[in-house]
C-alpha cells in the first residue's frame, strides 16, 4: 500500500511542457502506452463507499515492450491544495482471467480508456504528461506527483505553470465536467 500527493494540470500544450522540462534538466525515465479498465458495481460501491475505483491496467513499454499488469483500488483520502491517494496495488500476470473474476463477482466496466504517458523526474518530482485517446478524455494534462507543498510550489514556479490550470480532479470528475460519464 502506497500514499501519493498529486495534482493534474490541465491544457497543456505538450511539446512546451516537454522543452520545460528538458531545459530544467528533468530526465525521461518513462514512455508508455496504458490500456485502463475501470470496474465498479452497478450501484457503484467503490465510488461511493471508497471514494475511489478500481483499475486493471496494462502497460506496455515503448522502449523496449516489456509489459506490465497490475489490479489498483485506488481511494481518495483528501483533495483540497494536492489530493492524497492510497493505493493497494498487485501485480498480475493475466488481466483477462483478472476481469472474467471481477465480472463473476458482479462487478461492471465503467470505462476502458487508452494512454500513452511520458513521465520525467527531477529533484524528486514526478512529472508525468497524459494523452488519452479522445473517447476517455480529449486533451493532455500533467500530473504531478509529489512529497509535500513544497515541491507542488516549486513545480509550479520551474515550469512556471498557470495555478488556475492546476486540479485535484480524477479522471473520473474530468470525464463527468466533459459530458463524457
Amino acid at each position: 500500500m502506497t500514499k501519493e500527493l498529486e495534482v493534474k494540470v490541465l491544457g497543456i500544450d505538450k511539446e512546451k511542457i516537454i522543452n520545460k522540462l528538458e531545459k530544467i534538466g528533468a530526465k525521461k525515465i518513462k514512455d508508455e502506452k496504458q490500456k485502463n479498465i475501470i470496474l465498479d458495481t452497478k450501484d457503484k460501491r467503490v465510488e461511493n463507499d471508497y471514494n475511489g475505483y478500481l483499475r486493471i491496467r496494462t502497460t506496455k513499454q515503448n522502449i523496449n515492450n516489456n509489459c506490465v499488469e497490475k489490479v489498483t483500488l485506488k481511494t481518495i483520502l483528501s483533495d483540497k491544495e494536492y489530493r492524497e491517494n492510497k493505493e493497494i496495488e498487485v501485480r498480475i500476470d493475466n488481466s483477462e482471467n483478472m476481469f472474467k473474476i471481477f465480472e463473476m463477482l458482479g462487478l461492471v466496466t465503467s470505462y476502458i480508456g487508452y494512454k500513452e504517458r511520458i513521465s520525467y523526474e527531477f529533484k524528486g518530482i514526478l512529472f508525468e504528461i497524459d494523452t488519452w485517446d479522445k473517447d476517455t478524455y480529449p486533451e493532455t494534462y500533467m500530473e504531478i506527483e509529489i512529497k509535500n507543498k513544497k515541491d507542488l510550489d516549486r513545480a509550479i514556479e520551474l515550469l512556471e505553470l498557470d495555478k488556475s490550470q492546476i486540479t485535484t480532479k480524477s479522471i473520473t470528475e474530468l470525464r463527468r465536467d466533459a459530458g463524457l460519464e
